[in-house]
């Protein structure tokens, strides 16, 4: 209670006044809240006068917003009136004309509607036609149409087709009509557009519609296609393409295009009518001019070419590059058949190339010129300073030595100053010396009182901060206790004794209340406390409760304050020790001060000395800057001469040859424009010519821009406008021939914007490519290859090149995007889609493509993707090559010395091109004065030096390049030989598909000709000896793997190709050879032998005067020479008979000899070729060496397959089995044989892995049937050439037959060899005597008898072989009797022999006429002919010595002798046969050679460049169409009953018709059934040409038939049989209606039937039959023919037709003829293959029997002879055997052998 009143006595007087101030607050409230409402008010008045002035405002702005529109809308009216014053009457009109079209529309859009529906496949010109037409018809019927019609203003708007001109369409009216006929047909378009604008202009327009671009041959199209509608839904995108384009539906367009070239587009539309009923079908022609021009113009219009004059020919120059590579193309495709498809794609890229390598070349060029210039500028200034630079050297040497006096006399007085400032120097120094140690001892005294202070230093500190951190309201608290706690009070007692104040409570408030207190603490002068204060505060600092952390209990504020007198305490103690030391320090202080005045006073002295010295040494150093600057100016000066000295020597040369340079790229900048455009056109287009082709395209676009004045150079070269001398060096060390056609094609490859498809048969740019990107890690590949897709990923990810090998003719879809370099950038990435996967894209990639197919043919979806180069071997690059291989092996030095001579050479200019190029830049980037740098000089003067050397070397080396090539060309006529023979073996692969030779097969054999030919020092003997036995070693080679008919080819080739080289043979007359007289070419002499020499022979002879030199006088001869001419005619062998005296040999040599047999006896051409062969290269090329194992053996190895190349019932099994138990390799054991055939493929690689181990030999047989494992064989084959651990002994033997899906890399790296009957008798017969075992010769016991019989059965053999050679003369059916057939006679024979004592002749003839030959013979009248055949060689007296085989007596069995004598009486029979051989008339022999003739020349023919069509020319639909309506116009009506003789079909009691009335009704359904097909296709071709019906198949091979003068199949198989062309086939049954009609009409009437005109003359013969039976009631089974012939020939010469039988006219003696003197069957005349039979009268008899005194002449349809074998055994072409007489002096054994029959046809 007692704090409690004193704290209330003191709070009292406070509550009083709270209340006083209270009370005036609410006093103060009341006045606020009244003021407030007068506020209120006031502002209340204030809002209602705001919202009065607001409405006001409103108002007003109201009605001056109507007065602003109001005006506004006046203006307005006014500017509209004024802009619209013209528009009022335009538009009334407009209104009117709209008004009046609407009324037109009817008719247009009729029109317009018509032509969307129809005529979309049309051409523009048809189109027009039938527009035309109906614009006629709607006039004549009244209909509201307009004057004149066009589709696109009627259908379309001018802003719709400019947009579609934009998005890429053509701006012509057709391809504007097609643009509609897209956007408004109702059925998707299906567009024919070979040139692929219609696809880009589609992919244009859609484009921003998300188009989608699909394939037939995409995996996943049909899932784009079927998911696309929700897409649409979802996204509102289009879709696109099928095969080019898909589109949806719902809004969106469906348009597909399709190539029309091949037989897709026929097949897709025959397998889906629907693309034909449901799509308007429109044709793409190619762009027309127009619209190429147009385009060049929108992308070459903004190009810089050199002026507008020049911009518009360039314009044009592309038009006419275009039009002529298409027209070049064609002219490619008729004479050498080498299809090339040109497409704008290439026009395309002929612009988007050029304007490319334009820019690089100037550019080039540009940078070229300017730093030639920029060092030809460098060198004049060089020039311009030197004078000037001498002068100011020559006035600086007085300046420089005054100077130099100057600066010595400076630098003396400088030294004696420096020496006396150095002498007060060392007197301050010392003085410094004592200085520094009495300022060392001074600091020691410092040092040591400042220990003592920083003792006491951090109590104080820490008193002072706590001080501080107090506040006045610490000093409040302390001092608000009426009564302080003690420790409190004690506190303040102790500050108050240190402030020297009364230390008690009330003298501390007052200390505590003044203002400054904590201030005053804290400036306290705690080094001046006097003693006596500290020794009252020892009071309370003794006091062991006066601490800080006791205090602070009480009070935290008293705690610092005695923190503080604490310090105070310690720092009075400490102080009490430092002060001493601090009156030291003081007095140290003083002496220390005193002494550095002094060492000031001398330092300021040294000062004054060294400030006099250094200004001195300023004066010297200024001096000396002086002098040496002058110096410097001298050197430099004097070094500046030195290096313009180094420089003008270092460069003279060069300044003179940088301005002709400067000069020339000037000039040739002016050029690019022209050169570089052909260089882009021919990149564009040229590739897939040769070089002739080339030649001739760039010739005549070099003239048309010559005549279009476009700046061009004289001479064009592709290699020299877009390539370097050092590239292509470059490209011929790494393989590259150095021909001008191979050099532009490394430029095509390297140039083009497309990647390459290089056509390379001989494999020459697969090797150059491997070579060149061999550094850059270069991938090959092949479409085989299963994980080629994967290594292709692989390198364009890593940037490597790749080779993709031998492709097809079609690529792989998914190589797509790599063909279209469809590289994309996504997220800073290049990347391109391969497959279903998006690889990164590296810009190193490089993609090249080879095909071994020497003629490809490209379909335009491949050609506009790729740059086709045609790298196929040229005459002079192999030449080249050649040489180089024979100058290799004969002067290994020079070939030595020039290969290094290339890689230097190109080394050494390459290397000065880069010394060059580094001088130049290094001259231009120089800056300031370039003789200041002293390095650029120096580089420049070795560079200079080292070109110089190099220079010198590269000269030296050029000298030494021409002597050597000099030296080499005199071996140049071994290399053109080799050259000659290779193309010649190349053609071979035109005639028969196995006949395929690489070129490095060529090359091997070539080089072994060289080592194994005859050497001689005289290099002209020896280059004879190397050409001729390169010529006939190859020859002999090549032989071995050619078929007999192809060998005297070969030969004649051969020896062609090398006259034609040497000019012996001119074009004249190797084009008059081939190809004969020209059927424009009209007779204009007078025939002197009219009855020998027919019309066109006359014209042939007449010609060949007029064209020949050396048969000028020709026509002259005939006249004066007729009895040698006849005898010419009329020899057997005319090739050797000799010409009239005028016709030397001299003036007439063998090849002209030749061309005269071919226009008088071509049938004897063949022997006039063998005898040119001979003439010009000797006998030994006119009948090759057969060969044998043993001799091909040492030419194999254990990596060279042997193929057996089989002719048809050829077997060489039985000759290998031999060949191998002789070399060892027992067949079973080592040498394996398989048959392919179904599942046998695998068996026969694990056969070929295990012999490759262990040395066996491996015969695979029958390769031509294993087609689906002929890959696996190719790949095996490839592999063995590449794999070293093959055993030595292994060997690959195959059999095939010609087959073209034999792999052609076999062919080439393999041996091969043909194995057929040899062809003729004396070398069939030498072939069995060469193979023949000597111990079975010698075997029989009667060694006589049975050496003539196995000479005369092998003779036998050899006959019914070569029988075949005649054709159905020989033989109706060709059998391929075969050696097995003569080995099993020959067995026979020798059992016969042994076991009986007399030969059994009649059982060796049943034994070997009718088993072992007569086993292979279907045919009756073959059997009647072989058993014929057989009974000539096989009788008694065959063992006679006197007995021959023939009248003549050349050929008979030998005496009994050993097996060489037999074999040397073969060598000596004749090469070819006689007919007589064969018991044949010479007319067969005719006949024979006369094909054998035609076939070589139209093979020769065939292989050679052909003559292309007259222009205007008849398309070929055009010539079907046209053929088709006179076919169809002139056929007869058909055969109707009632034309019909009266009772001709009448039918007799039983109900039946008469045997003949049948006969005829069944020939009239037949031939009406043939006219009905000829009527109906004859209709339908002509629609399928026009389109309005589907092209099916059977229409299109019609379509070829039709062309080709051939009867369509449609008509053959409801059609009689028949041989005949089609114009004859048409006149044949025309006649065949006629005599049906008059048959018909006249009924039994008719005196004689021709029988030939009848589908089945054997139904008419039995009808004959059945009509006699039933007459005279004899059973038909008894009845036969018996034959009389009539001595007249014609029907209208009889009177009435015979009582019985029926007399046949119409027939036909092939092989013979009739006497019509003596009424027997005689030899034909000569010359005269048929004749005809006189009216025969077939006349029923009972058991009737052709005498034996008769022949059995048979009756065939036709000449073939063969048929289907009929039940009877007979051939369905047989009809009957006709029993004629014959002459006396023949048997009917005789016309067996003749092969004489009759025929109701002939094939003309």
């Amino acid at each position: 209670m007692d704090v409690y009143s004193a704290v209330a006595k003191d709070v009292e007087p406070k509550r009083q006044a709270l209340q006083g101030a209270q009370d005036t607050l609410a006093k103060a409230n009341a006045e606020l809240a009244e003021k407030q409402a007068q506020l209120k008010a006031v502002l209340d008045n204030v809002d209602g006068l705001k919202s009065k002035l607001a409405a006001a405002e409103a108002e007003s702005k109201s009605l001056q917003d109507q007065t602003d529109l109001a005006a506004a809308r006046l203006q307005r009216a006014g500017k509209l009136t004024s802009a619209l014053a013209d528009e009022q009457v335009r538009w009334q009109e407009t209104a009117d004309k709209i008004g009046e079209d609407t009324v037109l529309l009817t008719g247009d859009v009729f029109l317009g509607s018509a032509a969307i529906s129809y005529f979309g496949a049309f051409t523009g010109t048809y189109r027009n036609q039938i527009v035309a037409n109906w614009l006629e018809e709607a006039k004549e019927r009244k209909i509201p149409i307009s004057s004149t019609f066009s589709l696109q203003r009627t259908l379309s708007s001018p802003i719709e087709t400019r947009e579609w001109a934009v998005w890429g369409l053509p701006t012509d009216a057709v391809s504007t009509d097609n643009g509609v006929l897209v956007t408004r047909g109702k059925r998707w378009p299906l567009m024919i557009d070979p040139q692929n604008q219609a696809n880009r202009w589609v992919k244009t327009m859609e484009a921003k519609s998300g188009l989608r671009a699909i394939k037939l041959t995409d995996g996943n199209y049909l899932r784009t296609g079927t998911t696309l509608k929700r897409e649409r839904r979802e996204t509102g995108n289009a879709a696109i393409k099928m095969p080019s384009l898909w589109h949806g539906k719902d809004g969106n367009y469906l348009g597909t295009t399709m190539s029309p070239v091949g037989d897709k587009f026929a097949q897709r539309c025959r397998a889906f009518p629907s693309l034909v009923n449901c799509c308007a079908l429109q044709q793409i022609q190619d762009w027309p001019k127009d619209a190429l021009l147009s385009v060049s113009k929108r992308f070459l219009g903004p190009v810089d070419l050199g002026g507008a004059e020049v911009n518009e020919s360039i314009c044009e120059m592309c038009t006419i590059i275009h039009r002529s590579v298409l027209d070049m193309s064609v002219t490619f495709y008729n004479e050498l058949r080498r299809k090339y498809y040109v497409t704008p794609k290439s026009y395309l890229d002929l612009i988007s190339l050029y304007q490319q390598q334009l820019a690089m070349k100037r550019e080039e060029y540009g940078v070229a010129r300017d730093r030639l210039l920029n060092g030809l500028q460098k060198l004049a200034e060089t020039n311009d300073v030197v004078d000037t630079m001498q002068t100011e050297l020559n006035d600086l040497q007085p300046i420089l030595k005054e100077k130099s006096a100057a600066t010595e006399v400076l630098k003396e007085q400088v030294s004696k100053d420096q020496a006396e400032a150095e002498k007060v120097a060392e007197t301050v120094g010392k003085e410094e010396a004592i200085v520094k140690e009495q300022a060392a001892e001074t600091k020691a005294i410092a040092d040591d009182a400042q220990a003592d202070l920083d003792k006491a230093m951090p109590a104080l500190e820490a008193a002072v901060n706590s001080l501080k951190s107090l506040n006045k309201g610490d000093i409040t608290e302390i001092k608000s206790f009426p009564k302080p706690p003690a420790l409190v009070q004690m506190t303040m007692e102790a500050v108050c004794v240190l402030l020297q104040q009364k230390p008690d409570w009330d003298t501390a408030k007052k200390v505590l209340s003044d203002s400054n207190f904590l201030k005053s603490l804290q400036d306290f002068d705690k080094d001046n406390i006097p003693p006596a204060v500290i020794k009252k505060l020892k009071k309370y600092v003794d006091d062991e409760s006066f601490v800080p952390e006791t205090v602070q209990k009480q009070s935290s504020a008293a705690k610092s304050l005695c923190m503080w007198c604490r310090a105070m305490d310690v720092y009075s103690a400490v102080a009490k020790d430092v002060e001493p030391k601090r009156q030291a320090l003081q007095g140290a202080q003083d002496t220390l001060a005193k002494a550095n005045a002094e060492l000031a006073e001398k330092q300021a002295q040294l000062k004054a000395v060294l400030d006099n010295v250094d200004g001195l040494k300023s004066k010297l150093a200024a001096a000396e800057a002086e002098s040496k600057s002058l110096q410097d100016q001298t050197d430099l000066a004097a070094a500046r001469l030195q290096r313009a000295g180094k420089l003008t020597s270092a460069l003279a040369d060069e300044q003179v040859r940088w301005q002709e340079t400067a000069d020339k790229i000037g000039e040739d900048t002016v050029l690019l424009t022209g050169d570089v455009f052909l260089g882009s056109a021919a990149i564009s287009y040229f590739g897939a010519f040769t070089g002739t082709y080339r030649n001739q395209i760039v010739a005549n676009w070099l003239e048309e821009a010559k005549e279009r004045k476009i700046p061009i150079s004289s001479t064009f070269s592709l290699q020299r406008t877009l390539s370097s001398p050092i590239e292509t060096r470059e490209w011929a060390v790494w393989g590259l021939p150095t021909d001008a056609v191979s050099t532009d094609n490394g430029v095509l490859v390297t140039r083009g914007k497309r990647w390459p498809l290089m056509i390379d048969p001989q494999n020459q740019a697969n090797r150059w490519v491997k070579t060149m990107e061999a550094k850059s890690g270069l991938r090959a590949i092949k479409l085989t290859d299963g994980n080629y897709l994967r290594t292709l990923e692989n390198a364009i990810r890593i940037g490597n090149p790749v080779l993709l090998e031998d492709v097809t003719e079609t690529l792989d879809p998914a190589l797509e995007p790599i063909l279209q370099k469809a590289v994309f950038v996504q997220g800073g990435r290049k990347l391109i889609r391969l497959g279903d996967t998006d690889v990164d894209y590296d810009p190193n990639f490089k993609f090249y493509i080879t095909t071994k197919m020497p003629n490809p043919h490209l379909l335009p979806e491949i050609c506009i993707k790729v740059t086709l180069i045609n790298f196929t071997v040229t005459q002079i690059g192999l030449e080249d090559q050649l040489l180089g291989d024979v100058v290799r092996k004969e002067r290994p030095d020079l070939e030595e010395a020039k290969d290094r001579l290339v890689v230097s050479i190109a080394n050494d200019k390459k290397q000065l091109k880069d010394l060059e190029d580094k001088i130049l830049k290094m001259l231009k980037e120089s800056e300031g004065n370039i003789l200041d740098n002293e390095t650029l000089i120096n580089t420049l003067q070795n560079s200079k030096l080292t070109s110089g050397m190099i220079q010198g070397r590269v000269e030296e080396a050029e000298v030494t390049e021409r002597e050597i090539n000099e030296a080499r060309e005199s071996y140049r006529q071994a290399a053109t030989r080799g050259s000659i023979i290779y193309f010649v073996i190349a053609d071979l692969a035109l005639i028969g598909s196995m006949y395929q030779y690489s070129l490095v097969y060529f090359m091997n054999l070539y080089n072994l000709c060289i080592d194994n030919s005859e050497k001689d020092d005289d290099v002209g003997k020896r280059l004879q000896n190397l050409c001729e036995y390169v010529t006939f070693f190859m020859y002999n080679n090549v032989c071995r793997g050619l078929f007999e008919d192809s060998k005297a080819l070969y030969s004649f080739l051969l020896c062609s190709a090398i006259e034609r080289h040497a000019g012996s043979i001119p074009p004249a007359s190797w084009n008059l050879l081939l190809r004969g007289t020209p059927a424009s070419y009209v007779s204009l002499k007078e025939n002197p032998m009219p009855d020998r020499l027919g019309e066109d022979l006359w014209t042939n002879i007449e010609y060949l005067a007029a064209t020949i030199p050396a048969f000028s006088e020709l026509i002259d001869s005939f006249g004066s020479d007729s009895d040698r001419w006849l005898a010419i005619l009329d020899s057997d062998e005319p090739h050797n008979e000799e010409l009239p005296a005028r016709f030397t040999a001299e003036k007439v040599d063998e090849f002209h000899k030749m061309m005269l047999m071919k226009v008088l006896r071509e049938e004897k051409l063949v022997f006039a070729v063998s005898r040119y062969v001979g003439a010009t290269l000797g006998q030994r090329f006119v009948e090759a060496l057969p060969w044998t194992l043993d001799e091909v053996f040492p030419d194999t190895n254990s990596k060279t397959p042997v193929v057996f190349v089989l002719s048809t019932g050829a077997d060489p099994t039985s000759m290998l089995l031999r060949f191998a138990e002789r070399m060892n390799m027992t067949p079973g054991e080592r040498l394996k044989i398989i048959s392919l055939g179904q599942g046998q493929g695998p068996i026969a690689e694990q056969l070929i892995t295990e012999a490759m181990k262990s040395g066996d030999w491996v015969a695979l047989q029958n390769c031509h049937v294993a087609s689906s494992w002929m890959l696996s064989l190719s790949r095996i084959v490839e592999a063995l050439a590449n794999d070293d651990t093959v055993h030595k002994d292994f060997r690959l033997w195959l059999t095939s037959m010609p087959a073209k899906i034999f792999p052609v890399v076999v062919l080439q790296q393999s041996i091969k060899l043909t194995f057929e009957p040899p062809k003729g008798v004396r070398a069939n017969v030498a072939r069995t005597y060469k193979d023949m075992d000597g111990e079975f010769f010698e075997s029989c016991t009667k060694p006589q008898p049975f050496k003539k019989l196995v000479f005369s059965l092998a003779f036998f053999h050899a006959v019914i072989q070569e029988r075949r050679k005649f054709g159905p003369l020989g033989w109706n059916i060709r059998y391929e009797f075969n050696t097995s057939d003569l080995d099993c006679s020959f067995a026979n024979l020798k059992m016969f022999i042994d076991e009986q004592p007399e030969i059994p002749f009649p059982a060796l003839l049943y034994v070997i006429g009718q088993i072992n030959y007569g086993g292979r013979v279907t045919d009756d009248l073959d059997r009647r002919c072989l058993m014929s055949i057989l009974e000539v060689f096989l009788n008694p007296r065959a063992v006679d010595d006197d007995y021959k085989f023939t009248k003549s007596g050349t050929y008979y069995a030998p005496p009994e002798g050993p097996l060489d004598d037999y074999r040397n009486y073969l060598s000596s029979l004749p090469m070819t046969e006689a007919p007589e051989v064969f018991g044949m008339h010479d007319n067969a022999n005719i006949t024979f050679q006369f094909a054998e003739s035609r076939r070589l020349m139209e093979t020769v023919l065939s292989i050679q460049p052909r003559v292309s069509a007259a222009e205007g020319a008849l398309t070929p639909e055009e010539q079907v169409e046209m053929l088709s309506l006179e076919i169809l116009k002139g056929l007869p009506e058909p055969l109707l009953y009632e034309e019909a003789a009266e009772g001709m079909f009448d039918r007799n009691e039983a109900g039946q018709l008469t045997s003949m009335a049948n006969v005829l009704n069944q020939e009239m359904i037949k031939f009406n059934r043939l006219h009905k097909a000829l009527k109906t296709t004859l209709g339908q071709i002509g629609k399928a040409i026009k389109g309005l019906i589907v092209m099916t198949n059977e229409l299109e091979g019609m379509f070829h038939s039709l062309l080709n003068n051939q009867v369509p199949g449609l008509w053959s198989k409801v059609a009689y049989p028949s041989l005949k062309p089609l114009a004859s086939w048409i006149k044949d049954f025309n006649a065949r209606m006629t005599f049906m009609r008059q048959w018909l009409v006249e009924g039994d009437a008719l005196k004689s039937y021709s029988l030939p005109a009848l589908f089945f003359p054997q139904g008419f013969m039995t009808g004959v039959l059945q009509t006699h039976a039933r007459k005279y009631k004899i059973a038909i089974d008894t009845l036969n023919f018996e034959f009389t012939v009539l001595k007249t020939s014609s029907p209208e010469d009889l009177e009435e037709g015979p009582e019985d039988g029926v007399l046949i006219h119409g027939l036909y003696i092939d092989n013979g003829r009739w006497d019509a003197e003596r009424m027997v069957l005689d030899e034909a005349l000569p010359g005269e293959m048929f004749s005809t039979l006189p009216i025969v009268h077939f006349i029923p008899a009972v058991n009737y029997k052709i005498p034996a005194t008769m022949y059995e002449c048979p009756l065939y349809k036709t000449s073939v002879r063969a048929g289907v074998l009929s039940t009877t055994g007979a051939s369905t072409n047989y009809v009957v055997s006709l029993g004629l007489p014959i002459a006396d002096h023949t048997t009917p054994s005789f016309w067996v052998l003749q092969g004489t029959a009759t025929l109701c046809a002939l094939d003309t």
